[in-house]
């Protein structure tokens, strides 16, 4: 008999909030004995018009190659295996949702902002976007302060 949950799926963009969820996510991949799946998306919106190619592309891979490295080394020592990673380019949530599908993933986990500023709004509506559209369960994991202070969501 299977577990609950087979396929973990780790949308991650190396953040703070990310290193949260890793703990999450790693804690019910061992748990259940579940593969991890950690998905880095370049946004193709970042992009300007036609570029597809080139250095700026080059530089966007290596920092989510890079990133990837980092989370599955840290879901390695934390014991989790199998460990898959993914380097996606396209819209993060269709992007999220998508894989999820393709590789019929039973739970995402994801952070609730991304680093700072504008990254904190983008992967905060990503996040809200693939917890609306999932056909999966997906658990949200708050950054180490949020919800500390008296500040309303989304007024900072």
């Amino acid at each position: 008999m299977t577990g609950m949950y087979d396929r973990i799926l780790l949308p991650t963009d190396g953040s703070e909030t990310t290193t949260r969820a890793l703990d999450h996510a790693a804690d019910l991949a061992l748990r259940y004995d579940a593969a991890l799946h950690i998905l880095y998306v370049i946004d193709k919106a970042v992009f300007a018009g036609d570029i597809e190619t080139g250095p700026i592309v080059d530089q966007f891979e290596a920092v989510g190659d890079s990133v990837l490295e980092d989370v599955a080394t840290e879901a390695a020592r934390a014991g989790v295996d199998p460990i898959v990673t993914h380097l996606g380019r396209g819209s993060p949530h269709s992007e999220i949702l998508e894989y999820a599908t393709d590789q019929d993933i039973d739970l995402i986990v994801m952070g609730t902002r991304g680093r700072t500023g504008l990254d904190r709004y983008l992967i905060g509506s990503v996040t809200e976007k693939v917890v609306r559209l999932s056909d999966v369960p997906v658990l949200t994991v708050q950054r180490e302060n949020d919800g500390d202070d008296d500040t309303p969501e989304g007024t900072e």
